[in-house]
């Protein structure tokens, strides 16, 4: 495996622990900032190594989002490096265990996913040397406090690593903002401090992000999500009708509301790239009335044709309108993923790679583009809940129809029946 030659900040975060550094007496280490800046495979690996300096026959726990992120992200390129210096590494799947030895001595790392509030039930009764927390503004209050308290061994040390979100996030306002209090060693990354990015790479992850995702991801800044949710959307770029000839591949979504507006999208895939061909929209105080389940399924087959529709992705919330999809039997039905950022960002990255496009007369969804906006009131990353009903059904289309792959979108759904 070759490496690059690391930089200064990411050289203090190998070495902060070491009894030469001015940063020992730390009880913990925080490095958030931009993407790709080299932050988690310096604290990674950090980690580990201060973990076989310090103890010999102990517990520790690595932490992210969920299991199968943390294995992608931190786990495999870990053991690589790792195996690569001469440490032996062993994964039991069965038990999220990472076992690594070397040189007589042996530690036992476990792997935790803190993805909502159920999961501080999951570190509950376990005694830790050390605890690496990677993504942990994604991560809710409860589980991180939960993990914290199971640093009972004397000597232990936490290790957290995360890109920014909202300037109010409780971490922020509680370690970041509280480095010192906490004798935490606050590090800022920016893409700069990774020496491994060239110049055209630095450019183009410049290029894949406008508005906040820009401030957060590129330059490491947190800030509060305002003004237009897609403000690198423009109709002269995005509007245009799809190519000739049948589409590779059909789905439609759903947004599904009684006293709220119904919105439903027809998307075809023409090589790459989706078309939002054509669309459904019907809002009762608008349009005169409430509709049943059976009258928007009429809706639905009307707005389907005779095309071959792999699936219909649905609102989860709409569990009536579901089951009247499938008693018909013509459709698969697919409950969408409904993680509203992290849909946003998914949507975000799909328009800038060129991955959506949205034919003339789709006029409901283009109107909503041009409303949609950050609730400024909030605390959170959250729009504001009107004129989001089209935004809600792309949103469930990117979100549980594509899968992000290194850089291209693949259908994630299966094709059976």
């Amino acid at each position: 495996m070759e490496f690059k030659p690391f930089s200064k900040k990411q050289l203090r975060v190998l070495c902060w622990w070491c009894e030469e550094s001015a940063d020992r007496d730390r009880d913990a280490i925080i490095c958030d900032g931009a993407v790709r800046s080299g932050k988690t495979l310096c604290m990674s690996i950090s980690f580990v190594s201060w973990a076989f300096y310090r103890f010999s026959d102990m517990d520790f726990a690595i932490c992210g989002k969920t299991v199968t992120a943390l294995k992608r992200n931190v786990v495999t390129p870990l053991t690589g490096i790792l195996k690569a210096l001469g440490f032996s590494c062993s994964l039991k799947a069965s038990q999220n265990l990472l076992t690594i030895e070397k040189d007589g001595r042996r530690n036992r790392f476990y792997l935790f996913g803190g993805k909502d509030e159920s999961s501080a039930a999951l570190i509950q009764g376990i005694t830790l040397a050390g605890l690496f927390l990677d993504e942990v503004a994604l991560m809710p209050q409860s589980f991180v406090e939960q993990a914290l308290a199971r640093c009972s061994v004397t000597g232990s040390k936490f290790w957290f690593n995360c890109n920014p979100e909202h300037p109010g996030h409780w971490f922020y306002r509680e370690w970041i903002k509280s480095a010192k209090e906490k004798n935490a060693l606050y590090l800022h990354f920016t893409m700069e401090d990774n020496p491994s990015l060239s110049p055209s790479i630095l450019r183009r992850y410049a290029s894949l992000y406008t508005g906040t995702f820009y401030e957060r991801f590129v330059l490491g800044k947190w800030v509060a999500a305002q003004g237009l949710v897609y403000p690198m959307f423009r109709e002269e770029a995005y509007v245009k009708p799809p190519p000739q000839g049948p589409a590779e591949e059909y789905f439609i979504s759903c947004d599904y509301g009684t006293v709220n507006p119904t919105s439903m999208g027809l998307w075809g895939r023409y090589g790459r790239s989706w078309w939002r061909i054509d669309e459904y929209y019907y809002w009762s105080k608008r349009d005169g009335g409430q509709k049943t389940d059976e009258e928007y399924y009429a809706a639905l087959e009307r707005l389907a044709g005779k095309l071959p529709v792999q699936a219909v992705i649905c609102d989860p919330s709409a569990a009536s309108f579901m089951t009247c999809i499938r008693r018909h039997g013509r459709f698969r039905v697919l409950p969408a993923k409904n993680d509203v950022a992290d849909g946003i960002r998914r949507v975000s990255d799909a328009l800038k790679g060129g991955r959506l496009y949205f034919a003339p007369g789709c006029g409901d969804i283009l109107r909503e583009f041009s409303l949609y906006r950050w609730d400024a009131s909030s605390v959170k990353d959250v729009p504001v809940k009107e004129n989001d009903h089209a935004m809600d059904d792309m949103r469930y289309f990117v979100s549980t129809a594509l899968e992000e792959d290194s850089g291209f979108f693949a259908v994630a759904a299966s094709r059976g029946g």
